[in-house]
C-alpha cells in the first residue's frame, strides 16, 4: 500500500467514527502517519477535555483505523 493509499484508508476510518465524536461535541483530525505504522491524531472540541478520551482513542479510533489499515501499530493523540 502506498503512502497515499494508506492516508486515504486512515481518512476513511476517521470519517466512520467522526459522527460519534461530533454527537458528543468533538472531532478528530489526522496529524501524520509515520513510517507507515504510527498514526498521530488530534482529538478536538469536547474530546479535548473528556475524561474518557484515552478510552475513546483505544476502543474507537485505534480499532477502526486498524480495521481499515491493519499495518498500523499505534495511534497517538497529539495535544
Amino acid at each position: 500500500m502506498t503512502t497515499e493509499e494508506l492516508t486515504l484508508e486512515v481518512q476513511k476510518a476517521l470519517e466512520e467514527i467522526r459522527p460519534f465524536l461530533n454527537s458528543d461535541g468533538g472531532d478528530i483530525s489526522l496529524i501524520s502517519i509515520e513510517d507507515g505504522k504510527h498514526v498521530k491524531v488530534r482529538l478536538e472540541g469536547a474530546c479535548t477535555n473528556c475524561s474518557v478520551n484515552q478510552m475513546t482513542l483505544r476502543a474507537g479510533v485505534e480499532t477502526t483505523i486498524k480495521r481499515y489499515a491493519p499495518q498500523i501499530e499505534t495511534v497517538v493523540n497529539i495535544l
